[in-house]
């Protein structure tokens, strides 16, 4: 829709999990380099945490792409609480025949499966996305798993992501052992007000857009609505264009990204903080323009006989086994 009118080769805010938008923010960059360490060391878990939105399965995807051939890759990409059996899913992961076996019959078909691989000179890796669905006793299946390997190679790396409830169960005592097997854990954190800039920007860059197509003010809007979270600045930006195009606007500004975040928390649905109570429009934009992350309510007017002014709100590969 608004491609054309921006100049742009595409749509710069998907919320897919595109490995080619993958911004590199600091954390970000510290979560790939702990992940590429992990696999490197034979690590046996790796660990990977984050509020959602955060970028976890993009990090996930960006790895897909640039696995090596020597590594064989399995996906459980929608863990949930009723998984069952965890062998099943993991025989599913690498297409192996799980029908009609039991679990001993599942487990000697899965370590035939891994010295096979080792054989051919590679690496087995299972990956967990949404792992914070995972119970105690599931996780405590993992680590079984985890200690199939020889003397000196570690025949299966297992990489958990999740959001911090993994880390809550993973704190409970039964799990102890468990903790002692993860070799890398990282946390993505949310991106500050200069990331978040630089993040529109750099998605803008990636489909041969302006840089400056949001101006200084609406990124720090944008950062100030979103917390930071780049699935909701995603969102936030994406509309926003929507409405910078209806309106013919040559760039989105403040007064765009509020409207689009007024609008949606006037519908009771949105994912946005919401709007300061007793602060206008304007007094956000200024007192987010002076670096401050909290607006300070409106000072209560003098009385005076003049009708008050209100706050404007107006209205706009690889393997994979995913359960459903």
């Amino acid at each position: 829709m608004y491609e054309h009118f921006y100049g742009l080769s595409g749509k710069p805010f998907s919320l897919l999990p595109d490995p080619d938008f993958l911004f590199d923010s600091k954390r970000h960059r510290m979560a790939i380099n702990l992940l590429d360490y992990g696999m490197m060391t034979q690590a046996g878990f790796v660990v990977i945490t984050g509020e959602v939105g955060t970028g976890k399965t993009t990090i996930i995807r960006r790895f897909l792409k640039t696995v090596a051939d020597d590594v064989t890759v399995g996906v459980i990409s929608n863990s949930s609480k009723g998984l069952g059996k965890l062998l099943g899913w993991v025989s599913m992961a690498f297409e192996l025949d799980h029908r009609g076996r039991d679990q001993i019959k599942l487990y000697n078909a899965f370590v035939n499966f891994l010295l096979e691989q080792y054989g051919l000179g590679k690496r087995t890796v299972l990956i967990i996305d949404e792992a914070q669905n995972l119970n105690a006793d599931a996780l405590e299946e993992l680590r079984m798993l985890s200690n199939v390997n020889n003397e000196r190679d570690q025949l299966l790396q297992i990489v958990l992501v999740g959001q911090p409830e993994l880390v809550e169960t993973l704190r409970r005592p039964e799990l102890r052992q468990f903790v002692q097997r993860i070799a890398v854990h990282c946390h993505l954190d949310p991106l500050s007000a200069e990331e978040t800039a630089k993040y529109i920007r750099h998605r803008l860059a990636v489909v041969d857009g302006k840089p400056d197509l949001f101006d200084d003010d609406a990124c720090i809007a944008v950062h100030y609505f979103s917390s930071g979270i780049p699935r909701l600045i995603n969102q936030l930006c994406d509309v926003a264009m929507v409405y910078g195009f209806s309106d013919e606007a040559p760039k989105i500004d403040f007064s765009i990204i509020y409207e689009v975040a007024a609008s949606r928390e006037s519908m009771g649905l949105t994912p946005f903080r919401p709007l300061p109570a007793d602060v206008t429009k304007d007094g956000l934009r200024a007192t987010l323009g002076n670096g401050n992350a909290e607006p300070a309510p409106a000072t209560p007017p003098a009385p005076s006989d003049a009708p008050q002014t209100r706050p404007n709100v107006s209205s706009r590969r690889t393997m994979s086994s995913s359960p459903r």
